[in-house]
């Protein structure tokens, strides 16, 4: 049985109108940033999302969690539905679902020490009788990912990006939850600290038998963390399948650019670099048809006019594409 599921999944937003647009009574604009997502996460795995910025990752992501309503669609958590959930519920379910957020600047509260960053779950949800037991439980987790003890009276802006992500994570572990979405945890960190956190992820993984939805920008990251993947484009899941199999064999000519922007160090062995056109078209106007056909070298006349069908490519490996039955890839060649 899977940890979690997600059944027909959209997030539309109400674009805003000018003062002319409501008194000449022009239609209010929707923005679909997530739309019609299905997946399933299985406990202790984890499955990365991955895409352009501006794809919907980030909202889908927050969809899962409620901290962003959803507009249609169910998540299932260990067999309870998130979206019927009321207040009272959707609070004793936050204990088990966390989120570690991309920006170690902005999603700290300046005015706050780390004991009280890290210790608000613990208040919120009473899992400490008293002071001196909360404060010994943030000390207990923020050693564990990389902090001192001495630093807990300490305030955000003492700490360097790498030391705040970790102080995000601390508060995201807190609570023992069992589902963390990672919102681009890395993005904003140098390369070097990158490496260190995650690292530090994957040894949390391991120890807490945790389940993490790892939304990045990066495929290498993806390649080497994920065990399924799940490719986003324009609110909707292109490609999804086994990490080996993404990576060995893109069928979505959307996948297969993501894979040719991947630095190799073999320049006799390297595939031919995918240059899409223009760029990721806006939510407000999504194309029709194939959302991808404006940008895809390999787009036919069907693609301008139906979207596609998501199809079965391999073991657990699906794609959307009118045509993989001609297996075709941008791959193939020499670098342009």
């Amino acid at each position: 049985m899977s940890l979690l599921t997600v059944e027909n999944l959209s997030k539309h937003y109400e674009g805003r109108r000018s003062l002319v647009e409501r008194l000449t009574g022009v239609p209010q604009t929707v923005v679909r940033a997530v739309n019609g997502i299905d997946l399933t996460v299985e406990k202790g795995e984890i499955l990365g999302l991955i895409g352009e910025s501006g794809c919907g990752k980030s909202t889908l992501g927050r969809a899962i969690l409620r901290l962003h309503e959803p507009t249609t669609g169910k998540v299932t958590f260990d067999g309870t539905d998130v979206t019927a959930l009321d207040a009272a519920g959707l609070k004793a379910m936050r204990r088990r679902m966390q989120i570690i957020f991309q920006d170690p600047y902005a999603s700290l509260n300046p005015r706050r020490t780390v004991a009280q960053i890290v210790g608000l779950p613990l208040k919120l949800h009473g899992l400490a009788q008293t002071d001196d037991e909360a404060r010994a439980i943030v000390a207990r987790i923020c050693e564990r990912v990389g902090l001192k003890a001495n630093q807990l009276d300490r305030y955000p802006h003492q700490f360097s990006g790498g030391q705040r992500q970790r102080i995000g994570i601390a508060r995201a572990l807190v609570s023992n939850p069992e589902f963390i979405v990672c919102d681009e945890p890395v993005s904003a960190l140098d390369v070097s600290i990158q490496a260190q956190i995650i690292a530090l992820l994957l040894e949390l993984k391991r120890e807490m038998g945790l389940t993490y939805l790892f939304i990045s920008h990066d495929i290498s990251v993806i390649g080497y963390l994920a065990d399924r993947v799940a490719v986003m484009y324009l609110g909707e899941i292109v490609e999804m399948g086994p990490v080996e199999a993404i990576l060995a064999n893109p069928r979505h000519p959307y996948t297969q650019s993501l894979m040719s922007a991947v630095p190799e160090v073999d320049h006799a062995g390297r595939r031919a670099r995918v240059r899409l056109a223009g760029d990721l078209p806006s939510p407000l106007n999504p194309p029709a048809g194939c959302k991808f056909h404006t940008r895809c070298p390999l787009a036919v006349e069907a693609c301008r006019s139906r979207a596609p069908v998501t199809e079965t490519v391999g073991p657990g490996h699906s794609a959307a594409c009118h045509r993989l039955a001609e297996n075709l890839s941008l791959l193939e060649g020499t670098p342009a």
